[in-house]
């Protein structure tokens, strides 16, 4: 059964609250609800990059591993490990060698997967705040790894928004001040 009801009131259950009612505007469904977002949107930056196979894998990896994440919020006994910082690390670095240099701001777009790799950007900062929030008020214990790989992870689909324009022979745009 898709649903159950239990939720009109406004309340929901997570893994590992005991099976408690929580509030659905508190912090632990919040942080839920933005990477499950995040991880959705990703879906369609994968679909719309299938020209791309190196961007669609990277953001195949990168849904893969929210999934980890969304489980280790929701109290599961799942980790992120450090190979995973370390792999978006790798990719950002590959991509830098590849693309010209950042010489300031960029205004997002150029292509359509620039732009939708740049809306998924602020969902992972978004996100990446939520769950700073669950640890800072005690309501899981997030790893630093977890804590690490949300960071690199904007820093990856920023990379990429860039690649794609980059791929697409498309100069970056810069704000006129």
């Amino acid at each position: 059964m898709l649903y159950t009801g239990k939720g009109d009131g406004g309340t929901t259950t997570a893994f590992g609250c005991n099976q408690q009612r929580i509030s659905k505007s508190s912090e632990l469904p919040k942080a839920l609800g933005a990477l499950d977002e995040l991880n959705a949107y990703l879906g369609l930056v994968k679909m719309r990059s299938a020209a791309e196979p190196r961007i669609k894998e990277a953001v195949r990896d990168a849904q893969d591993t929210l999934f980890i994440i969304q489980a280790e919020v929701a109290g599961a006994d799942k980790r992120v490990g450090e190979s995973a910082v370390e792999g978006i690390e790798k990719i950002v670095n590959d991509i830098e060698k590849e693309i010209p240099p950042l010489k300031g701001f960029s205004i997002a777009g150029g292509t359509e997967l620039s732009a939708l790799l740049d809306v998924a950007r602020t969902l992972a900062r978004r996100a990446e705040r939520r769950v700073i929030a669950v640890k800072e008020m005690n309501l899981r214990d997030v790893t630093p790894a977890t804590l690490a790989y949300l960071n690199r992870l904007s820093s990856l689909l920023f990379a990429l928004a860039r690649l794609a324009n980059h791929l697409a022979g498309v100069a970056e745009e810069t704000p006129r001040y």
